[in-house]
């Protein structure tokens, strides 16, 4: 039997998703009406988090940061049965998720982050991606317990915490991603191009094919011999910034870009590969 803990949209469309596969689910989330929302789908829902955990052989939670895992975990302590197991969904630090591992060891529960890279519909359906890291032994007993929730789970080996790091350094991409997006929609809108001329030239160019490929040159430094010199690069980026502040209309990224671009040039390294600019966090 399971407890779940926080029904946002990950959480609850994860009970929903695990009594559809014929599991007992206990629930609970900070606004009541949340968890008895979930009754409905055949959860058993209960106020206080104690309750909630009662009698269940691994407890899931997903709420928003540390301190939230902390404080929920706490008041759920006094309902745990003995040695069950804690699978934490929370995107969280490096640290938090080490403390806590060790914290619950040694009171003798198992406490194993598992965050994913899943929206609420994967969750349902049991897509995308799950990550865990740590005690290979642990990690072996909770494969047959994770692996049908998601679409991959992805092993990161025996050190505490990496999971955590990785979640960390894909949501860095995402965010990057959409704020680069946002600039693109920006010059485009700048230039007189719409959305759909904008889908419909990613549509055949598709550059996403390529982002595996820039990131390996990127980690060999090939320098010397550009694909795309930084002196160029700087001038899109100076084209980009002239069409938007002549339409009135504001970028987020690439000044900041800009601005890494001069002082790297400034150094010299104008005729190198633009990709130097990253040459720092290497």
């Amino acid at each position: 039997m399971r407890a779940f803990l926080g029904m946002g949209l990950l959480g609850s469309n994860f009970t929903k998703a695990l009594i559809k596969k014929g599991e007992q689910v206990q629930v609970w989330n900070r606004t009541t009406s949340r968890a008895t929302a979930m009754e409905a789908f055949g959860a058993k829902a209960f106020a206080n988090v104690a309750d909630a955990v009662k009698g269940a052989d691994y407890v899931h939670i997903v709420v928003k940061d540390d301190a939230a895992v902390n404080e929920v975990l706490a008041a759920a302590e006094p309902g745990l049965k003995p040695g069950a197991v804690i699978i934490d969904h929370t995107t969280t630090t490096v640290e938090g998720a080490k403390e806590r591992t060790k914290e619950w060891k040694a009171k003798g529960f198992t406490y194993q982050h598992a965050p994913v890279f899943m929206g609420p519909g994967n969750a349902l359906d049991s897509t995308g991606f799950m990550l865990v890291s740590g005690d290979a032994a642990v990690l072996s007993k909770l494969e047959p317990v994770l692996a049908p929730m998601t679409g991959k789970l992805v092993n990161f080996g025996a050190e505490t915490g990496k999971a955590a790091a990785m979640k960390l350094v894909g949501n860095s991409f995402l965010i990057c991603l959409t704020a680069g997006l946002t600039d693109m929609l920006a010059v485009g809108k700048a230039l007189g191009v719409n959305g759909d001329d904008i889908l419909t030239l990613l549509g055949d160019w598709n550059p996403g094919l390529s982002v595996t490929s820039r990131l390996k040159r990127m980690l060999s430094a090939p320098y010397d011999d550009p694909s795309w010199e930084l002196n160029m690069a700087r001038k899109d980026a100076g084209l980009f910034m002239e069409a938007t502040a002549a339409a009135g209309t504001e970028l987020n990224v690439i000044p900041v870009v800009a601005k890494v671009m001069d002082e790297w040039i400034e150094k010299g390294f104008g005729n190198k590969d633009w990709t130097i600019i990253s040459k720092d966090a290497l």
